[in-house]
């Protein structure tokens, strides 16, 4: 684990103000397109849901590992899992599910920041990375942001 807490921290920061600025550009129209059809189809305001439920689950996901336990079960199934939270937060407006991103992703970095090496280097299951080191479960939450983030602007484009 080559990165310190306070490099992961302030890539989730930076993540952050790049993905509220992101979505605050959208215009009312942009909100409604569909942006994946396999499974469950999700709209763009369907995938910020999908952000704000990943970044809780991550964090409870990561204070697990960090107490002891393994992470997710092994047999987790992750489109289940994702498809139930994003419809948990059907009714959220766009306004609201930014706020929420904010909340959650500001919780989030103050527990990375508070992260030893030790802690960057235990492991568990993430869903996605199988057994992995919990620096690299913080990598990936601020990449996956990119990637989705990614497929929208082409789709918009």
């Amino acid at each position: 684990m080559a990165e310190s807490a306070d490099y992961l921290a302030q890539r989730l920061e930076n993540g952050a103000e790049k993905t509220i600025s992101f979505f605050e550009a959208l215009t009312p129209d942009q909100w409604g397109i569909t942006i994946y059809t396999d499974g469950a189809s999700w709209t763009v305001q369907q995938v910020l849901a999908h952000f704000v439920s990943t970044e809780m689950s991550i964090v409870r996901l990561i204070q697990n590992i960090l107490s002891g336990g393994g992470g997710v079960p092994e047999k987790f199934n992750i489109d289940t899992y994702n498809e139930r939270k994003v419809s948990e937060l059907q009714g959220a407006s766009p306004e609201k599910l930014l706020a929420e991103f904010n909340r959650s992703r500001q919780s989030t970095i103050s527990l990375v920041a508070g992260l030893s090496p030790e802690d960057l280097s235990r492991q568990g299951r993430h869903p996605w990375l199988g057994m992995t080191e919990v620096g690299e479960i913080i990598k990936l939450l601020y990449l996956h942001n990119q990637i989705h983030q990614r497929d929208i602007r082409r789709l918009l484009d």
